[in-house]
């Protein structure tokens, strides 16, 4: 019951359904070469793709502020980190990236979608629906980015933060054998996070003239199934 296995499962339960939401479907495209998807499918995946992923991404800053507070703070923990406020950490992330990813949902549903009917990708991502879409998607597009860019950054901010105080009181204690155990009880967490934000930025922030749509879909294949796959190990 103490506050990072209670992250952790929240951490958990949003893997079991980011991976259930993609893999399934990508298995039944590549094996069975079912390679078909209604549109009101295909953005109910996006949907839920979408929110989970920045939902992890305000889950793994809400982890490091914990690493933070025990490290730097651990005798002010059990008062700063309770259960009821590690409950509305948890809550928001959850609540406020779904709502944030409805916006650009409800976008998406008002494009006309015409021409070439193919998703040049393994499941419904952003870019490659917009790209099917024969109407003038810049306001979409825009507001896309804003919502992922401020979501990303920001908790990736927060975790650097974090981090950057966790570094400092490490290097502070004298012995070494307290330095490795104090490193030890983030090292877990920071290797998820150096794997899951390299393939989120490059994938989402790298603006698309600048990398190829195989070098997207090789980073997607590595958040969103490879990613989940090791953090059980990891942890």
């Amino acid at each position: 019951h103490q506050p990072m296995f209670y992250l952790l499962v929240n951490l958990s339960f949003l893997e079991i359904w980011y991976t259930s939401n993609i893999v399934p479907k990508m298995l039944l495209v590549i094996i069975a070469e079912q390679k078909t998807i209604s549109v009101a499918g295909c953005l109910a995946q996006f949907y839920f793709f979408g929110s989970l992923a920045a939902t992890e991404c305000l889950l793994l800053a809400v982890m490091s502020y914990d690493r933070y507070l025990a490290i730097c703070q651990p005798l002010h923990y059990p008062i700063l980190m309770t259960g009821p406020l590690c409950i509305w950490l948890a809550a928001s992330s959850w609540l406020c990236c779904f709502l944030l990813t409805a916006i650009t949902m409800v976008l998406l549903s008002r494009l006309t979608f015409c021409g070439p009917n193919e998703i040049d990708h393994f499941f419904c991502d952003f870019t490659p629906l917009v790209h099917l879409s024969c109407m003038d998607t810049s306001l979409t597009e825009t507001i896309a980015y804003a919502t992922s860019s401020a979501v990303t950054l920001v908790s990736f901010i927060l975790i650097t933060a974090s981090y950057s105080c966790i570094l400092a009181a490490i290097l502070r204690i004298p012995s070494g054998t307290g330095r490795q155990k104090a490193f030890s009880t983030c090292s877990s967490h920071l290797t998820m996070v150096t794997v899951f934000y390299g393939t989120l930025i490059a994938t989402y922030l790298v603006p698309s003239a600048n990398s190829s749509q195989i070098l997207r879909k090789g980073s997607s294949l590595l958040y969103t199934i490879l990613t989940p796959m090791f953090n059980p190990v990891i942890y």
